[in-house]
């Protein structure tokens, strides 16, 4: 299988992912993001029942690159998203 491609645009759809994959991935992004000095991240994880969210912010909570996280406002994806703020400082 070969890796998929994702812009690195601060702006992460986690629709198309397995959710076996989201930790990596969120590691791996937060990383790239780091990289081009994106700081400011929505990620997008939808609505449904609410697991993948707690997931999300769960592997948020405890990454040593992560000052803040918050639900995104109603026009942003409300609670189908998070906005993230990184330290600029790393860790």
């Amino acid at each position: 299988m070969e890796p998929i491609e994702i812009p690195i645009d601060g702006i992460l759809d986690l629709h198309t992912f397995n959710p076996k994959e989201v930790k990596p991935l969120l590691y791996d992004y937060i990383e790239a993001c780091r990289e081009k000095e994106i700081f400011s991240l929505r990620i997008i994880h939808g609505k449904g029942t609410g697991v993948l969210k707690k997931r999300v912010q769960g592997i948020l909570k405890s990454h040593p690159d992560v000052a803040s996280y918050t639900d995104a406002p109603l026009q942003g994806g409300g609670w189908g998203a998070t906005l993230v703020e990184l330290k600029k400082e790393k860790n």
